[in-house]
């Protein structure tokens, strides 16, 4: 029997300070799924192991090893997008112009990107929101409108290959949800 994913490359982006949850378990569904995953991060000196620092809400978690540095990683490579939470996380890599240019690759392509918490403040300043339905922590509802996305309250929300999410309690439906719309693949009304 094949999995949803087989053979399909998925990347995941994300920097020290990322949710772990919101990073461990996509990527352990994506993998059950039968995906190719590399969680890439941007290259930064003093950076022990090639691993990313994870939190657990206010406090130090596990880390997570980083399999490709941004500045090598091609989105052309990639069939779907992964953008894990955290505050510190997400806040880093919209300072990061790289990461902003790798974002709207997926985003002007049209692939599949799914967003949890905080990870769509990536998605802001990629240029990804305006005219979408989303969700994602209560504190970016402002951030989102003002970029022109419509936001909404709700457990998981689906809008033309772009998946978001609240909180980690919402890993469950967000992962069903994710799986889902990344092996429909690329949605080209979504391309901006």
């Amino acid at each position: 029997m094949s999995a949803a994913l087989d053979g399909k490359k998925i990347a995941i982006l994300a920097t020290d300070g990322f949710e772990e949850s919101e990073l461990k378990l996509p990527h352990a569904e994506l993998v059950r799924q039968g995906a190719v995953v590399e969680v890439i991060a941007p290259a930064r000196g003093g950076r022990k192991g090639g691993e990313i620092q994870g939190w657990k809400h206010h406090e130090k978690s596990g880390t997570m090893k980083v399999d490709r540095a941004l500045e090598e990683a091609r989105p052309e490579d990639y069939q779907a997008l992964v953008l894990p939470g955290g505050v510190m996380n997400p806040d880093a890599l919209r300072l990061e112009p790289k990461a902003i240019a790798f974002v709207r690759k997926f985003v002007k392509s049209g692939k599949p990107i799914a967003a949890i918490c905080h990870g769509p403040w990536t998605l802001i300043n990629a240029e990804g929101v305006r005219g979408r339905t989303m969700t994602s922590w209560p504190s970016l509802q402002k951030d989102l409108e003002n970029a022109g996305a419509k936001w909404v309250d709700q457990e998981v929300v689906v809008d033309h290959g772009l998946v978001t999410s609240r909180k980690p309690e919402d890993l469950p439906m967000f992962c069903r949800k994710m799986v889902e719309e990344f092996a429909e693949g690329r949605h080209p009304a979504a391309a901006k």
